[in-house]
């Protein structure tokens, strides 16, 4: 079986001031307050929440 892809994406900006739904997806993701960073595999799931708060958020590969 192939190894998933990871990705890591790490919160730059407050979800303060945003749309409920852009703190719900923040949740989501497992961040919560600034220069918090999480691991996920690269799913189309979490791109898709991924582009929803693009402006909160910083995306980079994982090398394993």
């Amino acid at each position: 079986m192939a190894a998933q892809k990871k990705i890591k994406i790490t919160q730059i900006r407050s979800s303060i001031d945003t749309l409920v739904k852009h703190k719900a997806t923040i949740k989501a993701l497992g961040l919560g307050r600034p220069n918090y960073s999480v691991v996920h595999t690269d799913t189309p799931q979490i791109r898709g929440m991924i582009n929803s708060v693009r402006h909160l958020v910083k995306v980079e590969d994982v090398n394993s």
